[in-house]
């Protein structure tokens, strides 16, 4: 634990992840301070002069650990490939540390870093930053007043129109890698299952390349059955022309049916910062409707505030509470991940036993 001080925080990594989803809300977040970027690359290092003039811009992260004294915190927003080695040098170091999803590219290697950290006695936690959108609050919320009676149904979406692959090490087939939609964006949508279902018992999973000369997967189905009898069906796409529902849970007293993405993410890629009692608040339109398919109203969106889950890092560095994202469940994740692709290569559905 830290004292009542300001925790001071590095960042590693100052690509999209680094400069729009972390950068701002640790910089928006009380007991928190942006002291220390790393970035290799000149262009995004001076990126991060200008628009954090009080942080210290290092090329490296070796640079970084050298002279740690001063630092608390370190968050992780690099290539994937780097969350492992980059993560256990934090922990070494003496630094909590924040891991962008996933947090390593096989479960075997997460629960190293979760050792380490507990043998350690320092702070880790994994950046679900989706727990904290405002469509998927409001989900929690109706489930905990029943509104939609008992649910047998959950049904989520992450798609996009890319049929051009973009360069990167996204697209890369290399397993260490850990390219592509699966695990990508896979981590945030089988995270929101399991929060709200809670484990998952079995997995069946169809995974394909659509695009042309492609080397990882980008259309992705998975059926999650949890022990509580739910079923999660997650969608997965980089070649969706027109978009399904972000969210339609099916329940035996209403649905709920939500179009179209949370509003943070847009605001931050504009450059605005997470301040204000407006923060997050979405537009009447964009509700989602509840009912029966007879009588249908809106239902008014909770606003979102990923600033919610970095206050939740100074209370666990500061105060000794459970970190924002226990990261045995990115590790229960990974479990899913895995035995979606042995669903898929095998054609045939998988048990979980390790969740």
């Amino acid at each position: 634990m830290v004292s009542d001080r300001t925790a001071n925080v590095a960042l590693i990594g100052y690509g999209v992840g680094g400069r729009f989803f972390h950068a701002p809300i640790i910089s928006a977040t009380r007991g928190l301070r942006l002291a220390a970027v790393v970035s290799s690359n000149a262009d995004r290092a001076n990126e991060a002069r200008a628009e954090h003039p009080d942080a210290r811009v290092v090329k490296s992260a070796e640079e970084l650990f050298n002279d740690a004294s001063g630092l608390d915190v370190a968050v992780i927003s690099t290539a994937n490939s780097a969350h492992v080695p980059l993560a256990l040098a934090a922990i070494e170091a003496g630094l909590h540390v924040v891991v962008d999803k996933p947090i390593a590219p096989t479960s075997a290697e997460a629960r190293r870093i979760v050792a380490e950290a507990d043998r350690r006695k320092l702070m880790l936690t994994v950046y679900h930053n989706r727990r904290y959108d405002g469509d998927f609050l409001t989900l929690q919320r109706l489930i905990s007043e029943h509104a939609l009676g008992e649910i047998h149904k959950f049904e989520s979406r992450f798609e996009r129109w890319r049929p051009i692959p973009k360069p990167g090490w996204r697209e890369s087939g290399d397993p260490a890698e850990a390219g592509g939609l699966l695990f990508d964006l896979g981590p945030h949508l089988i995270d929101q299952a399991l929060v709200l279902f809670g484990t998952v018992t079995y997995v069946y999973a169809e995974i394909d390349r659509r695009r042309k000369n492609v080397e990882v997967d980008d259309d992705v189905f998975l059926a999650l059955t949890h022990a509580s009898g739910v079923r999660s069906h997650l969608w997965l796409s980089v070649l969706a022309a027109q978009k399904g529902p972000r969210f339609r849970v099916l329940g035996d007293r209403a649905a709920y049916t939500k179009f179209g993405m949370d509003v943070q993410e847009d605001a931050l890629r504009r450059g605005e910062l997470p301040r204000g009692v407006d923060w997050g608040v979405e537009p009447s339109e964009q509700w989602g409707t509840l009912g029966d398919g007879e009588d249908l109203r809106p239902v008014p969106s909770e606003p979102g505030d990923y600033r919610n889950f970095y206050a939740g890092v100074v209370a666990a560095i500061r105060d000794g509470e459970r970190p924002p994202v226990d990261p045995r469940d990115a590790v229960a994740g990974l479990e899913i991940i895995e035995a979606a692709r042995t669903s898929a290569s095998e054609r045939r559905v998988v048990a979980i036993t390790g969740n």
